[in-house]
C-alpha cells in the first residue's frame, strides 16, 4: 500500500472517530435535554394537579357554605322571633277563664297566632324543646338557672320549667332554661 493511501485511510478512520465522538456528544446533550424537558413537564403537571385540587376543594367549601347558609341563615332572626313566642305564650297562659269568656274572639287570634308562628318555625326547620318536669338535665339543650335541693326528686331532674328552648336544624338556638335538683341534704 501506498502510504498516500495510507495517510488517507488513517485520516478516514480519525475523521469517523470524531464522527463518532461527536455524535455521542449530541446524543448526550440530546439525552440531558430531554431528561430537564421531561423534569419541567412532571413539574407542571404537578402544578396543574394541585391546582386542579385545590379548585375541587374551593368548589367542595362553597357547596358546604351554601347549604350551610341555606339552613343555618335565618337563625339571627329566628333568635330575634323567639321573645315573640314567649310572650304570646305568657299572655295565653296568663288569661283566666273570665278573659277568655269576655275577650273569646282576641283569644283565638292570639291562638291562631301562635299556631301560624309554630307553623313558620316548623317550615325553617325551628322545632321547641319542651322539658317536662321529672326529666333529667342534658347540658346540650338545658341551661341551669337555678340549682335546690327538692325531696323525692334525684339530682340532676328537672324541678322547673322556666322558658322553653328551640333548635335550628341540629344547633342550638337557645337552651331550654330549667330548674335543676340538687341532691338532697339527708
Amino acid at each position: 500500500m501506498d502510504p498516500k493511501d495510507e495517510e488517507f485511510l488513517d485520516n478516514i478512520e480519525a475523521f469517523e472517530k470524531e464522527a463518532d465522538e461527536a455524535e455521542e456528544a449530541e446524543m448526550d446533550d440530546e439525552a440531558i435535554e430531554l431528561d430537564a424537558l421531561k423534569a419541567e413537564r412532571d413539574e407542571f403537571k404537578d402544578k396543574f394537579m394541585r391546582a386542579l385540587a385545590d379548585a375541587e376543594n374551593a368548589r367542595k367549601r362553597g357547596d358546604k357554605m351554601r347549604r350551610e347558609a341555606e339552613q343555618y341563615g335565618g337563625s339571627k332572626l329566628a333568635r330575634d322571633m323567639l321573645p315573640v313566642y314567649d310572650n304570646m305564650k305568657r299572655a295565653l297562659e296568663s288569661a283566666s277563664e273570665e278573659q277568655r269568656e269576655g275577650s273569646k274572639a282576641l283569644i283565638e287570634g292570639v291562638e291562631l297566632t301562635m299556631r301560624e308562628l309554630l307553623n313558620v318555625f316548623s317550615k325553617h326547620g325551628i322545632t321547641v324543646i319542651s322539658p317536662e318536669v321529672g326529666d333529667r338535665f342534658d347540658p346540650n339543650i338545658h341551661e341551669a338557672m337555678f340549682e335546690a335541693p327538692l325531696p323525692g326528686t334525684n339530682a340532676g331532674d328537672i324541678i322547673q320549667v322556666s322558658t322553653e328552648g328551640f333548635m335550628l336544624q341540629d344547633r342550638l338556638l337557645r337552651p331550654a332554661q330549667v330548674g335543676v335538683s340538687s341532691a338532697p341534704k339527708s
